[in-house]
């Protein structure tokens, strides 16, 4: 059975465009995996809707494949037996066969159709400007190459520029509705999940099995015949033209090399050549540039980082591609003994800074903390893995963050007390907390100590949520 978790905002937003008494154009685009075609049949569940799929192959053929999905929705024998030979006849069928009741036409991988024919976005602008606009009907644009659906459906030089209604750029799934894919698997065991899967819903129904997280990652991305032993290959080979460069950059900074002169340090080229592929990364949201939350000029600090913000490809970048050579061979016991030797400390603590942060973001809305700004923070010899600032309150957060196999003491307390002198921000003004994140728990000593104190917070794991989906 399917599930469908989360995308509450979306599902609101499609439908306030569906109720809106004017003819809608939304695009919605995203990466591939991460749900866009399953949000778009949830939302039209008993509206009237036609699907039609996109694909590579000619012009002609993907006219006759349209006609055909006409013909089948208006129930028009006549068309069903019809040569059609353009596009404006299809949709002025179409047009005709809108009743009051409102129909949601879903085009996906919208792309294909521009990428087959470059003139296929004047086209459909035209369609829409003489057929479309003034019907009883709701467009969806949907698709699953970035670059190409923001060249043919919302940069300026597109004809549809200025015709659509509303977009939406689907996210992955943020680690808070986590729980909800599974039945009340431990904490720490979502967290590993997590880790690999990141929020793609297709990685998470692959990683839904009862098997612990290293038999799942040898069945599910180790194996050459399972789907994601040459998923990025997938994600990058349609979006970006020298794939190679890509990923030696991606590969390079799995490894340890944030800054941009280790980067071309460790590939061999000029930092001159680096910034468009850099660029690239940052837009497809796969990369990050990171710089320390004090900073005034985020743009312009030379402190900045560059971080993998996709979990499973770090993952991937970091334990599957360097050893590509052995997996082709199916040598999986070296690279399993790597995993399993490295997976928590090198990969797995990392991520769970990113889910301590999100976990700040629902503290605040409790009012347990204030900010207004959050992030890391660091010089050239000392990291703080939390920090939020409120310019309102002068209110300054320092936390850590703990991926172990044993509970937090108050060593890492005592460390974070002389850390915090290192950062100035509003310094000798300003009021000062703290917040302690273990996947493991605290001690008695550190939970003593925290009692006794009105401005330390030891962050419990959050209680699991409920199973909250529709069974299909």
């Amino acid at each position: 059975m399917k599930r469908f978790i989360n995308r509450e905002e979306e599902l609101g937003f499609l439908e306030r465009q569906y109720v809106s008494g004017y003819a809608s154009m939304v695009v919605l685009y995203g990466r591939r995996r991460l749900g866009k075609t399953s949000l778009i049949h949830e939302f039209a569940r008993g509206k009237p809707f036609l699907y039609f799929l996109a694909t590579e192959e000619a012009e002609h053929l993907s006219i006759r494949a349209l006609k055909d999905r006409i013909a089948e929705y208006t129930g028009d024998e006549l068309l069903a037996q019809a040569e059609i030979g353009s596009w404006d006849i299809l949709f002025q069928t179409l047009a005709k066969s809108i009743t009051r009741e409102r129909l949601v036409l879903a085009i996906d991988e919208f792309q294909y159709l521009g990428k087959v024919n470059p003139a296929f976005p004047t086209i459909f602008q035209r369609i829409w400007d003489t057929l479309l606009q003034n019907q009883n009907i709701m467009v969806i644009l949907c698709g699953s190459l970035v670059h190409m659906m923001e060249s043919q459906t919302l940069a300026y030089a597109s004809p549809l520029y200025g015709r659509r209604t509303g977009q939406i750029r689907l996210r992955q799934i943020d680690f808070q509705h986590y729980g909800k894919f599974y039945d009340r698997l431990p904490y720490r065991e979502l967290v590993e999940r997590y880790a690999v899967t990141g929020g793609t819903p297709k990685y998470i129904e692959l990683f839904e099995g009862n098997a612990d997280i290293y038999q799942e990652i040898e069945r599910h991305i180790l194996d050459r015949q399972s789907l994601l032993f040459e998923e990025p290959v997938f994600l990058l080979q349609h979006e970006v033209s020298e794939i190679g460069s890509y990923f030696s950059i991606l590969r390079s900074i799995a490894a340890g090399n944030h800054r941009l002169g280790k980067i071309c340090a460790d590939l061999g080229v000029k930092e001159t050549s680096m910034p468009k592929y850099l660029r690239t990364l940052i837009d497809m949201h796969i990369l990050e540039r990171e710089v320390p939350v004090t900073e005034k000029n985020p743009e312009r600090s030379k402190m900045g980082l560059y971080r993998i913000r996709d979990h499973f490809l770090r993952f991937w970048f970091l334990f599957v591609y360097p050893e590509k050579a052995r997996l082709e061979l199916s040598d999986t016991s070296f690279v399993m003994d790597k995993i399993r030797a490295s997976f928590v400390e090198n990969h797995a603590a990392y991520v769970y800074e990113y889910i301590c942060q999100s976990e700040m973001w629902r503290l605040a809305e409790q009012g347990k903390v204030r900010i207004g700004k959050l992030g890391r923070w660091w010089n050239n010899q000392d990291e703080i893995d939390i920090v939020g600032l409120d310019n309102d309150s002068s209110e300054i957060t320092f936390g850590e963050c703990k991926f172990r196999n044993r509970p937090m003491d108050v060593d890492v307390f005592e460390s974070l007390l002389s850390k915090k002198e290192l950062v100035l921000w509003n310094k000798g003004n300003r009021t000062e907390r703290f917040i302690l994140f273990s996947i493991s728990g605290f001690t008695d000593r550190l939970r003593d100590l925290a009692a006794n104190r009105g401005d330390l917070l030891l962050f419990e794991k959050p209680a699991l949520p409920e199973k909250n989906f529709r069974d299909r």
